[in-house]
């Protein structure tokens, strides 16, 4: 007996390699495509201004990125000897506000560069529910700030197409080689009313759609229909009942890999996951000789594998162990 709808993901026109350079952006699906590229050993950027989920606030930074533009003065907050900026997660946060606008032009500066040099660009859209204020506008995070100080609205699907029209088209013209991955996130932002976010993920996927058909350089990936149609049961999400669980993250994840992926390069994320294994490994008798000859093996494949790849620190780490016996 079948218990889950499975359907064909096509192979993706614009691949992903170990030669590719990645920066991925958005909301949390952003955040965990990013961090296992990055932990196969691929070069990928994540969330540079942490975590974001209106696409209008995606689309502003890549815009600020681009030109450089300054911190804007009346976005910066502060709370508990801390300070923020109101156009970005506060993950970007400084002792004083000169040291988040520093902070925040370095990061501009970073995905700048990631653009230039860049390959993909993966945007993650996570709501259309956006909130404002009648001094800075749009913002990505309220900060624990009084409810009151913002407007709450669901944005049109037309005006988020025109903003990524205009954001699109300056990459296209300055990043003529930038291949652009849109996905909508499977978490379900359920503050908002189960109603409100069905709404929500409908307008985003219906935007990706539009700016997919709009642009070349833009394809899609169905990160939000895996979790929702193959994986349509509680038991691949975590405690809050919102966020995909590990099983559900690693499922997704094989979907990316075999559609994104060469088969090559599939195989040697398989290497790199396997020497990752054996690298968490906690043995029974770190003195054993068993374990001494463990990481013998171990080492040989690191060395190996450094040929290709940046596996110093593992080397160290693990020849730090076999200098103890």
């Amino acid at each position: 007996m079948q218990w889950s709808t499975e359907f064909t993901i096509p192979e993706s026109q614009f691949p992903i390699s170990h030669q590719s350079k990645i920066l991925s952006m958005g909301s949390c699906f952003a955040q965990t495509i990013g961090q296992k590229m990055i932990d196969a050993k691929m070069d990928c950027m994540v969330n540079p201004f942490g975590t974001i989920f209106h696409p209008m606030i995606l689309g502003d930074l890549l815009d600020h990125a681009m030109f450089q533009d300054k911190l804007e003065k009346d976005g910066i907050l502060e709370r508990d000897g801390l300070f923020f900026y109101l156009g970005a997660h506060s993950d970007l946060n400084a002792e004083s506000p000169e040291m988040l606008k520093q902070k925040y032009a370095n990061q501009l500066a970073s995905v700048k560069q990631y653009l230039e040099t860049g390959t993909h660009l993966i945007l993650t859209l996570g709501t259309a529910w956006i909130y404002e204020t009648g001094d800075f506008g749009r913002v990505a995070n309220c900060h624990k700030l009084p409810q009151k100080q913002f407007s709450k609205r669901l944005v049109p699907l037309d005006e988020m197409e025109l903003h990524f029209s205009h954001v699109f088209g300056n990459i296209s013209r300055v990043y003529p080689n930038l291949k652009i991955i849109l996905t909508v996130s499977p978490v379900r932002h359920t503050k908002d009313g189960i109603p409100e976010n069905q709404l929500s993920k409908s307008l985003l996927r219906v935007l990706c759609s539009q700016l997919e058909n709009r642009f070349s350089f833009v394809s899609y990936f169905p990160a939000y229909e895996v979790m929702i149609d193959e994986l349509r049961d509680y038991r691949f999400y975590k405690a809050d009942l919102i966020h995909p669980s590990e099983v559900a993250e690693n499922y997704i994840w094989e979907k990316w890999s075999k559609s994104h992926f060469s088969s090559e390069t599939q195989e040697k994320v398989t290497q790199i996951q396997k020497v990752k294994l054996e690298l968490a490994h906690r043995p029974l008798n770190p003195k054993s000789e068993t374990h001494r000859k463990f990481l013998q093996n171990l080492l040989q494949k690191l060395e190996r594998l450094n040929g290709e790849f940046d596996f110093l620190k593992e080397i160290e780490s693990t020849s730090f162990q076999l200098s103890n016996f």
